[in-house]
């Protein structure tokens, strides 16, 4: 078995249509699928069910896909790490992050990382927490910061910091001009509220409220922090966000208030996938980051 072997395995298993995995290869069908029946061949098992217009893969071919991408992960990193030890760590990194003060914390992270490795270069990715969980999933980013409820399952989670959730409203709203800088969940009852896309999200604030004995008016599902700012500034409702929505006030256009809820934090951490290899720098930036927490403790740092 040669490594082109499997490399021709997987493209006609990513691809599942001969054809396409040829011009993705840039060679022949015929050669292709001659390749393919050496490789069954010599497993002495079929990897592919085959029919008229489509193909897949059988049990058989499901477990060696899985060792085919290990390989292959293998191979391309080894020969990034050579080619490191000649020029210096490089490559792309792949970071996808949610908001609040994640945007903040690489920005730290890869400015002192930068200065290590200047010659890596950096892809940065925003969204909710499960379209960053998918994410890394599929491997399409190697490293994301995303907020609690972590899914442990598939991913290594490294705690980072935590920041109280608060309500962002007008200056003109009633509970803006009650005294103290918190509110209580009893106190947001009457209003609508603009609150995070994320499912979890909303059980998470409901059950701020179990104790009320009411349900809150949940006026939105917001996907992004600008969003509920604005519409909390022109009186559509209240959001409730993370602190770290507040660095977006300009000029003292909204007045913000801590929720007064033992529960009402919100939690994040960096992970990436067990099941995928990660690149030298992707490796190394986790190792970077462990220690700026370890060195520095954040304000709000998790034990």
């Amino acid at each position: 078995m040669e490594l082109r072997h499997i490399r021709y395995f997987k493209a006609v298993a990513d691809e599942k249509n001969f054809t396409r995995a040829a011009e993705k290869l840039n060679i022949a069908q015929p050669p292709l699928s001659r390749q393919i029946q050496d490789l069954e061949k010599e497993l002495d098992t079929k990897l592919f069910l085959r029919s008229p217009h489509s193909i897949s893969l059988t049990e058989e071919g499901e477990l060696f896909l899985q060792y085919a991408n290990q390989i292959l992960d293998l191979v391309n990193k080894s020969a990034e790490e050579v080619r490191e030890v000649r020029e210096g760590l490089q490559g792309m990194l792949y970071i996808a992050s949610v908001e609040g003060c994640c945007p903040h914390l690489f920005a730290e992270w890869i400015s002192s990382f930068q200065e290590k490795y200047p010659h890596v270069q950096y892809n940065l990715w925003n969204g909710n927490s499960d379209d960053v969980n998918a994410r890394v999933a599929k491997g399409l980013c190697e490293v994301a910061m995303i907020t609690a409820p972590y899914n442990k399952e598939g991913f290594e989670v490294l705690p980072v910091c935590k920041e109280p959730w608060v309500a962002l409203l007008p200056h003109e709203h009633p509970l803006a001009k009650l005294p103290g800088d918190s509110v209580t969940p009893e106190q947001l009852l009457p209003y609508d509220l603009l609150i995070p896309s994320r499912e979890s999200r909303k059980h998470e604030i409901d059950q701020w409220f179990l104790g009320t004995g009411q349900k809150p008016i949940i006026r939105g599902r917001i996907a992004h922090m600008v969003n509920a700012y604005e519409l909390s500034l022109h009186g559509v409702g209240v959001s409730i966000y993370p602190a770290s929505i507040s660095s977006l006030i300009r000029a003292n256009e909204l007045c913000v208030k801590k929720i007064s809820h033992p529960d009402a934090y919100a939690s994040y951490a960096l992970i990436w996938s067990k099941n995928h290899q990660l690149s030298h720098v992707a490796e190394e930036f986790i190792i970077h980051v462990e220690n700026r927490l370890t060195q520095q403790s954040p304000a709000g740092a998790l034990p």
